[in-house]
């Protein structure tokens, strides 16, 4: 236990994500809490492929972090090198806390999240991809998971007369560990929502346009099908934001950029050094994943600061999801539920997308 009889421990969060921004708020009220992230807004991803198709909803997905915390501070800065819990700074700050956690998250092609930390930036380029969106046609989506069935639903939900495609070298959609019914409830869908799928043979190259522009498309399978379209997305491609690790971090990370975390979390088992969320080889890229992880670790570090209770270990969040094919669209699968269709999708997910839930979140 820390003796905090004068001052509260410190507790550094990096990253202002699902993960990150969690785990904050959970200790704001036991700790001295600093946040730092890039952006001076969190983007609730979950929502981003309706912002494409109903540009009014940006204003609903920005959620400024200097909001979220009551007692604690958030520093719009970005971590250039990490050892053990010295942090450096773009800026030429240096933080060295009592506890560190990581939680850094991972790019992925725009507009699912976006590749700058200007919130308003990232606005202008969602409403010139829908504009562009608005005037093709055909469109094509590369990858057949989750973001890609989501955005292919959402499009055909707002714009019905556009022909949209999904093209991906996996034999089915939602590779992954889920029952086959799912696969088979938002294949039935796709089917009714005019939605044609290429499955089962990689592309011979990508578009040379870049992704959410207008452009003249024409790419073959190399089963030697034809696609063509006047704009196209990527949804595949997730990459750990983990190049700013120095020393023992650093040597933490496997081939694939992600940090080697223990059972309680901690990255390449240092103590009170964390990795959470999309960086962390525990479990998979979920949002539901990375909330598992912020809830344990706020609360292994809660027990500590407190001396009141055990350290708890980490358990991968059985599979679970919900894609949603526009608003009343599509189909899911969770723990103790099972598969189920449209009208329960709609409801937990599709018509809100939880933005209010995380809206209430950032009222410090």
């Amino acid at each position: 236990m820390i003796d905090n009889s004068e001052t509260r421990p410190s507790v550094v969060v990096l990253g202002g994500g699902y993960a990150g921004f969690k785990l904050a708020k959970a200790l704001d009220d036991i700790a001295d809490v600093t946040l730092v992230d890039p952006s001076d807004t969190f983007m609730h991803n979950a929502a981003s492929w309706r912002t494409l198709v109903e540009p009014d909803w940006l204003d609903r997905i920005f959620l400024p972090l200097d909001r979220l915390l009551k007692h604690g501070r958030f520093v719009r800065d970005q971590a250039v090198a990490v050892d053990g819990r010295q942090v450096t700074l773009a800026s030429g700050g240096r933080l060295e806390p009592d506890y560190l956690v990581l939680a850094t998250g991972s790019s992925y092609p725009f507009p699912a999240k976006s590749d700058v930390p200007d919130a308003e930036q990232t606005r202008a380029r969602i409403r010139d991809a829908h504009e562009a969106l608005r005037g093709a046609e055909r469109v094509l989506v590369v990858g057949a998971g989750p973001a890609g069935l989501e955005l292919a639903g959402e499009i055909k939900a707002f714009f019905p007369a556009k022909h949209v495609t999904i093209a991906d070298v996996a034999p089915d959609v939602m590779p992954g560990p889920f029952e086959q019914e799912l696969r088979d409830e938002l294949r039935a869908q796709l089917d009714q929502l005019g939605i044609e799928l290429k499955l089962g043979s990689p592309l011979t190259e990508l578009p040379a346009a870049a992704p959410a522009t207008p452009a003249s498309i024409a790419i073959t399978t190399q089963a030697g099908d034809e696609l063509t379209a006047d704009i196209w997305f990527r949804c595949f491609g997730v990459v750990p934001r983990t190049g700013y690790l120095t020393g023992a971090l650093a040597g933490a990370r496997n081939r694939r950029g992600y940090v080697r975390v223990d059972k309680f979390l901690r990255a390449g088992g240092l103590d009170r050094v964390y990795a959470i969320g999309d960086i962390a080889d525990a479990d998979r890229d979920t949002v539901g994943s990375a909330n598992a992880q912020a809830d344990l670790v706020a609360g292994n570090i809660r027990s500590e600061i407190t001396g009141a209770g055990e350290q708890a270990a980490y358990q991968q969040v059985p599979p679970m999801v919900i894609v949603p094919l526009g608003p009343e669209g599509g189909a899911g699968q969770l723990p103790g539920q099972g598969v189920f269709g449209a009208e329960t999708a709609a409801g937990i997910k599709g018509r809100e997308l939880f933005v209010d839930v995380y809206a209430g979140m950032f009222d410090a």
